[in-house]
């Protein structure tokens, strides 16, 4: 058994006006993106270029609360809204072949540019998904490292080299250290030579 609860994605909220582009949209929308800390948000286009999928949510002057639902079991991603205020989900986003490793945390943010709205987050409420899973479906989801989806070509995220340990260091500093010594007397010991061969030849 496992619990699938961890979720490593952006969801955007996006307000605004209808836009007319490559394809209509009409805002506030939802979207979302699965990034590996390589891919920034394109604000300018919405976040089009790096969106795997979104709806629009009409929830402007509402007055009753609204509720979103993210579901991830077995690399799929479901995403549900209520924003009617009957009590009923009504499908928004989803995606298969969704990859999210472990241990990953949860957040909120927000930006909203040259407008003005405000949307509140009254609650998140987390739930444990238990998952039946083949020992095959096991040993793959362990193996997921960095965020992914299937059919989509995320750049890599470049890895920093981890720090030295105390002991690599001090070995680095000890053989630099003797071969600088080292070098020292040689010089000194072919600059004596030098100067016999000098004096030999003065008499």
């Amino acid at each position: 058994m496992d619990k699938g609860r961890r979720i490593c994605m952006g969801m955007a909220w996006q307000s605004g006006t209808q836009r007319i582009g490559c394809s209509q949209r009409v805002f506030p929308y939802i979207s979302a993106m699965v990034n590996n800390g390589s891919l920034s948000y394109d604000h300018e286009r919405d976040g089009r270029p790096t969106e795997l999928g979104g709806c629009t949510a009409i929830v402007r002057n509402l007055h009753y609360d609204t509720f979103l639902v993210i579901r991830y079991v077995k690399r799929h991603l479901t995403i549900m809204m209520d924003i009617d205020g009957k009590h009923e989900w009504r499908d928004c986003i989803e995606v298969p072949g969704v990859r999210l490793p472990r241990g990953y945390y949860f957040g909120t943010s927000s930006i909203t540019g040259d407008l003005s709205d405000n949307h509140d987050v009254i609650s998140l409420k987390l739930f444990e998904l238990t998952v039946e899973r083949t020992p095959e479906e096991e040993k793959l989801h362990r193996d997921v490292f960095l965020p992914s989806v299937d059919n989509m070509k995320l750049p890599e995220m470049t890895v920093p080299l981890p720090p030295l340990s105390g002991l690599a260091l001090f070995l680095i500093v000890f053989f630099s250290l003797v071969f600088s010594v080292f070098a020292i007397v040689i010089g000194i010991i072919l600059y004596n030579k030098w100067q016999e061969q000098s004096r030999k030849r003065f008499y």
